[in-house]
């Protein structure tokens, strides 16, 4: 599955799904009537999709609390911690607002980690019966958990950060497996650990493991998921936060890209490209011969509509670094990575989302 028009996957939530959520949380409805709400928000986000020209379609992750739900909702073993191990403060014009509503809590891992049954499989379910074409399940990486051991409370249950990693991929592992023979066409990792190796400040929080380390760490926990997910297209998507169009590091892929590039197994890289916060496109020298870099060039993050002129114009450039016809263009992030969503309307998502498509027609003469 090659397409050359792609987005990351979450998308904003409909009025009426939030209602109907805060709904169930003051006991109002059931949990049937809940999903039964999804099930209605997840179909005209389809035909949102199919409208704008999408040929690979998500269901918005609309099931899920935060791009991190599903897995991290369901887990059983995590306890709350007063130590802030999320991306950090949030940063850019919205920031006030992004910091006032933290997405995630802060914990820690304090239990055996275990899940009851699988985390995709209302999804991938409801996507095989109703997407228009070709549908993507997005995870989180399995190593966006990894920094939740903490010493203290982690150690009681796991002697060190890779035995509670195993124990994580074995989940996915089993998640994977059961996708593929549910047939899965396309299967996405949300890796922002990556991140932490690229931005300066946030450097500092592994600086006493070593970074190479964590590289060696992350690289080699996102293979193992991704191994399991050969009979899909693979996909890992990295940028530098999204909540409340706010974003929490920067820094160019340099850093990373001989590694990231060369080792990770996958088949697409899904990057972040829409700032100078991304850095260039220079470190794409190291993708290998037959890998696909979707340029996140289309920013999630406002509503002001792109240039497809300097669209073009970006693409050229990073043609010099791989070859076109392994390019493909999609959005920095999602639309909606935390449940608010980002600031901008559904008419603005579905605007950016039909140049996505627009634009890839034009370059390579389909979407």
């Amino acid at each position: 599955m090659t397409p050359h028009a792609d987005h990351v996957g979450s998308l904003l939530r409909p009025a009426s799904l939030l209602e109907s959520r805060r709904r169930y949380a003051s006991g109002e409805i059931s949990v049937s009537d809940l999903r039964s709400a999804e099930d209605a928000a997840i179909e005209h986000v389809l035909d949102l999709q199919r409208e704008a020209g999408i040929r690979i379609f998500s269901d918005g992750e609309l099931r899920r609390s935060s791009w991190l739900g599903g897995f991290r909702d369901m887990v059983r073993g995590l306890v709350p911690s007063k130590v802030q191990t999320s991306l950090g403060a949030w940063q850019g014009p919205h920031r006030e607002e992004a910091n006032r509503e933290i997405p995630v809590p802060s914990m820690a891992v304090g239990g055996k980690l275990t899940i009851d049954g699988r985390f995709t499989d209302v999804e991938t379910a409801f996507l095989r019966k109703h997407a228009p074409g070709p549908f993507k399940i997005t995870m989180p990486s399995p190593t966006m958990l990894m920094h939740l051991w903490q010493p203290g409370i982690s150690d009681a249950i796991y002697p060190d950060r890779d035995a509670m990693t195993a124990d994580i991929v074995g989940i996915y592992e089993r998640e994977v497996d059961a996708q593929t023979a549910e047939g899965v066409p396309y299967i996405q990792l949300d890796s922002l650990r990556y991140v932490d190796l690229i931005d300066e400040q946030r450097q500092k929080l592994w600086s006493a493991v070593g970074l190479g380390r964590v590289l060696d760490e992350v690289i080699a926990a996102d293979n193992r998921v991704l191994a399991r997910a050969k009979a899909a297209t693979r996909a890992v998507h990295i940028c530098r936060g999204n909540h409340r169009s706010s974003w929490a590091a920067k820094g160019g892929y340099e850093a990373v890209a001989e590694r990231l590039f060369g080792e990770l197994d996958t088949d697409r890289f899904l990057l972040e490209f829409d700032d100078e916060r991304s850095g260039g496109f220079e470190p794409l020298r190291f993708v290998p011969k037959g890998k696909t870099v979707v340029l996140g060039l289309i920013t999630t993050k406002s509503p002001e509509l792109e240039s497809q002129d300097t669209l073009l114009r970006r693409i050229d450039e990073a043609a010099k670094f791989v070859p076109l016809d392994h390019l493909a263009i999609g959005t920095q992030c999602g639309f909606a990575s935390t449940e608010r969503g980002n600031l901008l309307s559904e008419d603005d998502e579905r605007r950016k989302l039909a140049l996505v498509a627009e634009t890839a027609v034009r370059v390579w003469g389909t979407a």
